[in-house]
């Protein structure tokens, strides 16, 4: 029997906006039929005429019930938006499942790494939103600093129970050496999971940062010159052609530049399977911005960078370059998100 039938909307599918009713059984949707063809008996109809009827999205990106360093905050104990919260809205803005990160998210070289073993911190993860949820949930899970052999021996066990999304960095506190990652590349790759990448050059963001420091240049607003377009165009290359020989699929996260989505789409080109996500904020704004009153509240991670870079991620977002899109969701209160003024105090999200 079908439980709930969707009535007189305008439906969105992959082919296309058509005129459709939609039986939903179990939670699942059951049938997709012209108007007036199912048979209502039984069912509760739920009218949606005149509106716009899409599946439940997909948030691949969220920060969420973690502490927020003090160097972006301004003072200790604070943290992001806890899961029934964060979940709560997401479902109100018609989110149905989200990826969240498990393990450990460094900032600075001196933030400690857990460690339990990838499965224990798993488990531990999932107990924070386990009965907290509104919505599902799933994670990348956090491979931080020089990852030993025996972690990166873990990452099997892991993929085999469900986990198959690996998160690391090449640049802040957790970046992860180029040796450590082609191993980790190639572990994940053996066994069929997928890498999500914060590619930038990490050499070039910390000259960047202390030349501007001594040149009194290190404003907010000038984040986009530490977090640059050649930083975002080397660093991308630079794991796609690590991915190519490990043969792992890759997942780059809030790609900011023209550079980035030109890499991709080159990388797809040759048949890689190379992902880009796109952040709301670098769909809809540039550097300019920073510069207004209170500009650096828009800013997230890595940075929103020129007109050309904007325009190029809305063009790589029609044509299949980049194949998401996603918040970053790292709330938090007002006074920390206006608190730090530097390229190194700005809190993200």
């Amino acid at each position: 029997m079908l439980e709930t039938i969707v009535t007189g909307g305008q439906v969105v599918t992959p082919q296309g906006v058509l005129e459709a009713d939609i039986a939903i059984s179990d939670g699942r949707i059951a049938a997709l039929a012209h108007p007036g063809v199912l048979s209502t008996e039984g069912a509760q109809v739920v009218d949606a005429s005149g509106l716009i009827v899409l599946p439940g999205g997909i948030e691949p990106h969220t920060h969420i019930g973690i502490p927020v360093p003090e160097q972006w905050a301004g003072r200790p104990e604070v943290f992001t938006q806890p899961p029934e919260a964060a979940t709560r809205a997401a479902a109100f803005g018609g989110v149905t499942t989200l990826l969240d990160f498990a393990g450990t998210l460094p900032v600075t070289p001196d933030d400690p790494v857990s460690p339990d073993p990838i499965m224990r911190q798993l488990e531990s993860r999932q107990q924070a939103f386990a009965g907290h949820s509104y919505i599902d949930f799933a994670y990348h899970y956090i491979l931080a600093g020089a990852v030993s052999p025996k972690t990166i021996g873990e990452i099997g066990e892991a993929i085999q129970a469900g986990q198959a999304s690996f998160k690391i960095f090449t640049t802040f506190g957790g970046r992860v050496p180029y040796g450590h990652l082609q191993a980790i590349f190639d572990e994940v790759s053996k066994n069929q999971g997928i890498m999500a990448v914060h590619a930038e050059d990490d050499d070039m963001v910390t000259y960047m940062e202390e030349k501007l420091k001594r040149e009194g240049r290190d404003q907010g607003h000038n984040l986009h010159l530490v977090h640059s377009n050649i930083s975002e165009d080397v660093s991308f290359r630079k794991v796609i052609r690590m991915a190519e020989h490990a043969e792992v699929a890759i997942y780059f996260v809030h790609v900011t530049a023209k550079e980035g989505v030109a890499a991709i789409g080159e990388a797809r080109e040759r048949g890689q399977p190379v992902y880009g996500e796109a952040l709301h904020n670098y769909l809809e704004f540039t550097c300019d911005d920073y510069k207004k009153p209170n500009g650096t509240k828009i800013h997230t991670y890595p940075a929103i960078k020129y007109e050309s870079d904007r325009d190029a991620l809305q063009l790589g977002l029609m044509d299949g370059r980049v194949s998401t899109t996603a918040t970053d969701e790292y709330t938090t209160y007002k006074d920390v998100k206006f608190w730090g003024q530097t390229i190194e105090t700005v809190c993200g999200g």
